[in-house]
């Protein structure tokens, strides 16, 4: 039986290429991809391939995925929460790898493997070929962490499970964030939706800013406090006195940026309250660049902290959070537009675009 593999290339096109479906090896599986959200890592990566793993002539993309088990590699029996599998589960991944071996890894700190992406953007012509999820199946490898799916979550929300809920979820629990503190909100993309929710479940004040009327209403409705439209206020100024209203004087205890707009970063230090802690999870590009007051974090005493990946287990913490909350906020009703295979690259149009949070993916064999 053969599969359908898109790739990227270096021109920015999308190709396809199909290949026999491989056995997986020991402690590997093969699963049949049921939907592939785009990410905005992806689009960056279609634009002009800025991130690991892209660069070559052909490179597999695509990692926020569920799908379901077509054949086990010698010795897989339970998913790395050590619940019993079988071919025909549903299942998600990290769509990274922890050695277990580097000095990260050895640390706790698998988020921070330094083996991570030794899969991540092979080409499509390297066995085992299905490398990325933006194809009709995608090989599990060892050591790369997955998770059953509950029998009653949805695969539209099972699929964002990774990357952004878990990056989020594992960004506001790194830093703390702790009922009766506020946390400021920079975008009302899907990340940003899901940290509102994150948030109100913590039991902390939630404060949105963006541009998009549409998001900010919908931001409401995953439990944000209060929103900010920096159309009404496009001065700094403007938005800084309008947080500080809100919060007493003082501004924010957190706040998270998931615009990946660098620009952002320098206007969250205004927005944070002495000793507030800073998390950056959307500008994740070395060529993303933007004036900065470093005197903002020595004044304030500011906590400044990077989320690049999440901690593995916070895959499953993320299913069994969708799971059980999918019914109090509205995650099924994202402006989401759905593509096959075919039509990737109007997908990843309309995320550039902004014209969708969520762009799904789905394969037909």
């Amino acid at each position: 039986m053969t599969g359908k593999i898109a790739y990227f290339g270096k021109d920015g096109k999308v190709g396809f290429v199909s290949h026999e479906l491989p056995e997986p090896g020991p402690g590997a599986l093969l699963a049949r991809v049921l939907s592939s959200n785009i990410c905005g890592s992806d689009v960056k990566n279609w634009k002009s391939g800025v991130s690991l793993g892209v660069g070559g002539e052909k490179t597999c993309q695509g990692h926020e995925f569920v799908g379901r088990i077509e054949r086990l590699g010698e010795g897989v029996t339970t998913d790395y929460a050590g619940q019993p599998i079988q071919v025909g589960d549903r299942i998600v991944a990290a769509y990274y790898i922890t050695c277990g071996e580097c000095r990260a890894c050895k640390m706790g700190r698998y988020d921070q493997c330094e083996n991570a992406y030794i899969h991540l953007g092979q080409s499509p012509e390297d066995f085992p070929y299905f490398s990325g999820t933006f194809a009709t199946h995608y090989y599990i490898h060892p050591k790369q962490h997955f998770y059953k799916v509950p029998d009653t979550l949805p695969d539209s929300l099972a699929a964002g499970a990774n990357c952004r809920f878990s990056q989020i979820y594992y960004g506001l629990e790194h830093v703390g964030l702790a009922a009766g503190e506020t946390l400021l909100i920079q975008g009302a993309g899907s990340m940003g939706l899901y940290a509102a929710a994150i948030a109100r479940e913590a039991g902390a004040t939630t404060i949105v800013i963006d541009s998009v009327a549409d998001r900010l209403e919908m931001a409401k409705r995953f439990g944000a406090d209060h929103v900010i439209n920096m159309t009404d206020l496009p001065e700094l100024a403007d938005r800084e006195r309008a947080v500080r209203e809100l919060t007493g004087g003082r501004g924010a205890d957190v706040a998270v940026e998931v615009t990946g707009v660098a620009a952002a970063v320098e206007e969250g230090f205004h927005h944070l309250a002495p000793m507030g802690r800073y998390v950056i999870i959307g500008t994740n590009v070395l060529s993303a660049k933007a004036t900065l007051s470093p005197g903002y974090i020595t004044r304030k005493s500011l906590t400044v902290t990077g989320v690049a990946r999440y901690l593995p287990e916070y895959l499953h913490k993320s299913l069994l959070f969708l799971d059980k909350f999918q019914h109090k906020y509205p995650f099924d009703e994202f402006s989401t537009g759905t593509y096959t295979l075919d039509q990737l690259e109007e997908g990843m149009q309309m995320v550039a675009d902004r014209k969708v949070i969520r762009a799904v993916v789905t394969p037909e064999l």
